[in-house]
């Protein structure tokens, strides 16, 4: 059996592809795609040819990219990981027809899903179809974020999502879906502010929607205004945490000036053309700053046995019940038939439209 998945079919060609779904055997099911939300980044990395893996093979076990393997070659089939589907069909123990659930699947109209090698997440009843893309993947990506800037404060000892961020002043570098979504998963575990920087008006707009503090960097230099505003004693201006959400190097080197001294990046970004204008010769080195990755492929180091991805979801969930009207209204911006998927990613790649969230609808 054969579907329709949105994929690249060479650089700077965006197209709907024919794709092989597995066969639906024993311990297997299928599902219908209802919505799949659009990383734009990444997705646009591998229709402008920048990403890092068609140029070189993750080696998993030495944790290096390596040129002397095969890497990803076009057609990319799997585009995006934020996907919602009901289930048609099913010989899984355990997952019932006609519900609904978040999956990572790609851009494809249906799948076969085997859930002994994939991340499955019942969707609870009442939940927006349309939010429960940030369930599987992009959520998680989130509050994993706010995990490692726990794991800074309290030294490993976390308790709860919110130890890194609860009663400190908590800065966002982009305001895109990362940047928000962050930013909304930060005041709901109770920082006593939180401040979004970004340059577009449409996403600052969004930002001061959501009740935020929206920091236009057209403007003036963000840490000015942070470091105006937030003072903790002689010596000690600016932001506890800075997240930084932005594939940009001047982007991390401007979060470093943000910090007060002694303060953490928490580093979400992706930098595929690297980071030549960072200068750690400059405020990381004078205010001994930290740079902490919090890639999604693991926990901090130690925590895995109370938290993984499943309990990441949960936190999700949970901020997606509270706040899903206006995660609706002011972040998921377009909603676009499937198959006009590839003028949707052609369009934002030349930058004749914008977007925040866009989701295609099955």
């Amino acid at each position: 059996m054969r579907t329709q998945a949105l994929g690249v079919r060479a650089a700077g060609e965006a197209a709907l592809l024919e794709v092989e779904l597995l066969e639906l055997t024993p311990g297997r099911f299928r599902v219908e795609t209802a919505f799949s939300g659009v990383s734009a980044g990444t997705e646009l990395t591998f229709l402008k040819g920048t990403n890092p893996d068609l140029h070189a093979s993750w080696d998993g076990e030495l944790g290096v990219f390596r040129s002397d393997r095969p890497a990803v070659k076009y057609p990319v089939e799997k585009l995006g990981y934020m996907e919602v589907g009901r289930v048609v069909e099913s010989r899984a123990p355990g997952v019932a027809e006609g519900g609904l659930v978040a999956m990572t699947y790609g851009h494809r109209a249906a799948h076969v899903a085997d859930p002994a090698a994939e991340r499955v997440v019942a969707l609870p009843e009442g939940l927006d179809a349309v939010l429960g893309v940030f369930v599987a993947h992009m959520g998680p990506i989130c509050a994993n974020g706010l995990l490692h800037a726990a794991t800074e404060l309290t030294r490993g000892d976390v308790r709860r999502l919110g130890d890194g961020v609860e009663g400190l002043q908590v800065l966002i570098h982009g305001a895109g879906t990362v940047g928000l979504l962050t930013a909304l998963l930060a005041a709901h575990h109770g920082a006593a502010e939180v401040a979004v920087v970004d340059a577009t008006p449409e996403r600052l707009a969004a930002a001061t929607a959501l009740g935020l503090w929206a920091i236009d960097e057209r403007n003036g230099p963000p840490w000015q205004a942070v470091k105006e505003r937030w003072r903790h004693g002689a010596r000690q201006r600016g932001a506890d945490v800075v997240f930084q959400c932005r594939g940009q190097d001047a982007a991390l080197a401007e979060a470093l000036r943000c910090l007060r001294p002694q303060g953490t990046v928490i580093d979400l970004a992706f930098y595929p053309a690297g980071a030549p204008e960072l200068r750690l010769g400059e405020e990381f080195h004078h205010n001994g700053l930290t740079i902490r990755c919090a890639q999604i492929g693991r926990v901090p180091r130690g925590l895995d046995h109370l938290w993984d991805r499943e309990r990441l979801s949960r936190e999700t969930i949970a901020l997606v019940q509270e706040c899903g009207p206006a995660i609706r209204e002011h972040l998921v911006t377009d909603i676009v038939p499937f198959a006009d998927g590839p003028a949707l990613l052609h369009d934002v790649a030349a930058r004749r439209r914008h977007v925040i969230q866009a989701v295609l609808a099955f």
